[in-house]
């Protein structure tokens, strides 16, 4: 087993003695580690490019080895060490990741956490530095299987992001990794294949929706042809199980569901729940007795959860053996992308109350807030509960900060990317639950330099630029290269600091409400 340990002011001085005269490198101060007879950092050139570095003691058995890298002469007079320079690569994250444990992902429990998608691969750093002493566990790898294809990236390059950024901020807290709206078993292998220890799965598309608005008549003949097999039993022992029952759920609650109520909930969640358990033996089976945890999603409908829809399919899994650790329902109201919340309040508290009830009487799981980017004055209700634990899902709100900082310091690209996006937010808004009027977001040749960053605080401009991120990163030239992309990392890597500042504000913002 390795002993590693953190190093000090001192040990970085011991470093600096040995490197190469000239050799120009910014140290990330919370990487510097020691292991045995080797010494390990991240550092970025004055390109902006990051390695990871290893400084070998030869005569105490130090080594580099498993990474892989260029070696270096140390400096004059120090013959007894080497410097290897790791790119931040793949099979270097895999080798980082079995000498320090605590840059593996881990399960996190039913405590309190926030999930921060990152969707550049750039931005986990300053989202550690926001969380930094909060009473809550973060998800730092995080992308659905939509945002790999429309980023063009790659599970594992999620993966090694999160390994990397926690290495760099030398964070040491554990961290979970979710792999988001997953629909089918294949996704599910591929994510589970690439290290994740989260998965939500997502089976919005086996909700029947016709049932809001049929018969009861109607309702019994789909109900009976439900894949009872798969449910463990039969439409006549499902109605006897919940027909004219009393659910006593909290001592403010009791659910009592009519007949209707029963047979609507089953029918239209009914291929969800039996979905959800076929995903999650296969999740079972692949994994291997390795540690992880689900999430179910049913927020992506068109109407709000019930308290008994969201009691009925909490209670079918928990009869059919599948354990959740955390529940996303359609909470009433809007949750559209990028801005915050736009409905009732107080009934959004009302309902709130009723479904941390629920969950924590069907075994304690999280309620998950997707679409969470922004919704501040929703903060304010989830916060003020401490009898009940909560899951923030966040994603485009980071890529918003980091076109925040290429407005701060390349105004054109900014500009450039502003007009693609008025262009392409139609095509792209179909997926996404938006309302913005491009007709609302100015001419990006309009608006002078020094007001570009008030544009921020633009609805329409925030669901504008928020939903067409994967064209905005993959369109390219005609010679094949990247469009914007290419520029944008190197406004980000030039200006690593002021993008991690705009993101710790941001998301102090989501964090403070939540845990005071």
């Amino acid at each position: 087993m390795s002993d590693f340990s953190r190093n000090s002011g001192e040990l970085n001085s011991f470093i600096r003695h040995h490197l190469p005269a000239g050799l120009d490198l910014s140290i990330y101060p919370g990487s510097l580690y020691r292991v045995n007879g080797t010494y390990f950092f991240m550092a970025r050139r004055p390109s902006g490019d990051k390695f990871l570095y290893i400084l070998s003691d030869r005569a105490s058995g130090g080594s580099a080895a498993p990474f892989v890298g260029d070696v270096f002469p140390t400096g004059a007079g120090v013959d007894s060490m080497s410097i290897t320079r790791c790119p931040l690569s793949n099979e270097n994250a895999r080798a980082l990741r079995k000498v320090f444990p605590f840059t593996s992902p881990v399960t996190l429990g039913t405590g309190n956490s926030f999930g921060f998608g990152d969707r550049l691969g750039v931005a986990n750093p300053g989202h550690i530095r926001a969380f930094s002493g909060a009473p809550l566990k973060p998800v730092i790898a995080q992308q659905s299987i939509r945002e790999l294809e429309r980023t063009g990236r790659t599970p594992e390059e999620v993966m090694d992001a999160a390994t990397w950024a926690v290495f760099q901020e030398g964070y040491r807290g554990g961290f979970g990794a979710d792999a988001d709206h997953l629909k089918t078993t294949d996704d599910i292998t591929r994510m589970a294949h690439s290290g994740f220890t989260m998965f939500t799965f997502d089976p919005g598309e086996h909700v029947d929706k016709d049932a809001e608005r049929l018969p009861v008549s109607e309702l019994a003949i789909r109900g009976k042809l439900l894949p009872w097999d798969e449910l463990e039993d039969s439409f006549d022992g499902y109605i006897k199980r919940y027909g004219g029952r009393r659910f006593r759920v909290s001592d403010i609650l009791t659910l009592e569901p009519d007949e209707t109520d029963v047979v609507r909930g089953i029918v239209k969640y009914g291929k969800v729940i039996a979905h959800a358990r076929k995903c999650a033996l296969h999740l079972e089976d692949i994994m291997g007795g390795r540690a992880h945890e689900i999430e179910l999603s049913v927020d992506e409908t068109d109407s709000p959860t019930t308290p008994f829809e969201h009691f009925l399919i909490a209670h079918e899994l928990g009869r059919l053996g599948v354990r959740l650790v955390s529940l996303a329902p359609r909470f009433v109201g809007d949750f559209e992308k990028g801005v915050d919340y736009r409905g009732d309040i107080r009934l959004f508290e009302t309902e709130y109350r009723k479904h941390l009830d629920i969950a924590r009487a069907c075994g304690g799981y999280k309620l998950s807030l997707h679409s969470g980017s922004d919704k501040f004055s929703v903060y304010d209700v989830i916060g003020r509960y401490k009898d009940g634990s909560f899951h923030v899902k966040t994603a485009g709100t980071s890529y918003l900060e980091a076109l925040r900082t290429v407005a701060a310091h390349e105004p054109s690209l900014f500009r450039e990317i502003l007009d693609f996006s008025r262009g392409r937010y139609d095509a792209d808004k179909r997926s996404y639950h938006v309302s913005a009027d491009p007709s609302k977001v100015p001419a990006a040749a309009t608006i002078p330099d020094d007001s570009l960053l008030e544009l921020f605080d633009q609805d329409d401009v925030r669901q504008v630029l928020h939903v067409t991120f994967g064209t905005v990163l993959t369109a390219r030239r005609d010679d094949g290269g990247t469009l914007f992309r290419d520029r944008m990392m190197q406004c980000l890597e030039e200006h690593e600091e002021t993008h991690y500042g705009f993101l710790v504000s941001h998301f102090h913002r989501h964090i403070e409400p939540l845990v005071t």
